[in-house]
């Protein structure tokens, strides 16, 4: 049986990208990952995560990453596309391209980024091209109980750590990107209006918007 497992990183970042990853198993491969220790990447140190992203590419039959940019998000949300879609529109892809050219059925389990994982679902099958040919599972901590979801979310916070670190050269010590890291809250008060168009940030955040509406630069006295 082929299994294929979804899971996001990066997702509620002020700065960065969000990613995606996508991970086409067989069965017997999920006990082999779960014995060199693959589980839910929040879970692990990076360096593990780092070793395990190579071990989990070696063995998998085929694995896709994808990202939405600052700027995608941002686009998405002005033309009334909210976040839950986006992922679903990111997770399709995946998807559609993982099954393209498989006869058999396979097993897809998503970590759901929605609260309502049946409304998530029934959105998600919209995008999918060969529904027919697939089983689908959205569940909250699919990444804790399945060892596909935690494999992809082992390359989807690799990729998010790997982009983070490339806009660290970039820009300097951005802290995580999200908005509560006092490295980043310290990054946005030095550098937020001077680097407003590098396309790092999601203007579409309401951290964003409080910081720096469009009167003026407003000041971080309640950040």
């Amino acid at each position: 049986m082929l299994i294929i497992g979804i899971d996001d990183a990066g997702r509620g970042p002020l700065i960065g990208s969000m990613f995606l990853a996508g991970v086409l198993l067989n069965k017997k491969d999920e006990t082999y990952l779960k014995t060199e220790g693959v589980k839910d990447s929040k879970l692990l140190p990076h360096s593990q995560r780092i070793k395990l992203s190579n071990i989990i590419k070696d063995q998998c039959i085929k694995y896709k990453i994808v990202s939405s940019s600052p700027r995608e998000i941002d686009h998405s949300i002005s033309s009334g596309i909210n976040l839950n879609t986006l992922e679903a529109l990111k997770a399709a892809e995946i998807i559609n391209s993982l099954v393209l050219g498989r006869k058999e059925k396979i097993q897809i389990i998503v970590d759901c980024p929605s609260v309502n994982t049946s409304a998530w679902k029934n959105l998600l099958l919209n995008y999918i091209k060969d529904s027919d040919k697939i089983e689908l599972i959205c569940e909250h901590k699919a990444d804790l109980n399945y060892a596909s979801v935690s494999a992809a979310s082992i390359l989807a916070k690799v990729a998010r750590e790997d982009s983070v670190s490339e806009l660290k050269k970039q820009f300097g010590d951005i802290g995580s990107g999200y908005p509560s890291d006092p490295n980043t809250k310290e990054f946005l008060r030095k550098h937020g209006h001077r680097l407003a168009d590098s396309g790092i940030f999601r203007k579409s955040w309401q951290t964003w918007k409080s910081l720096f509406p469009e009167q003026g630069q407003k000041t971080l006295g309640d950040f």
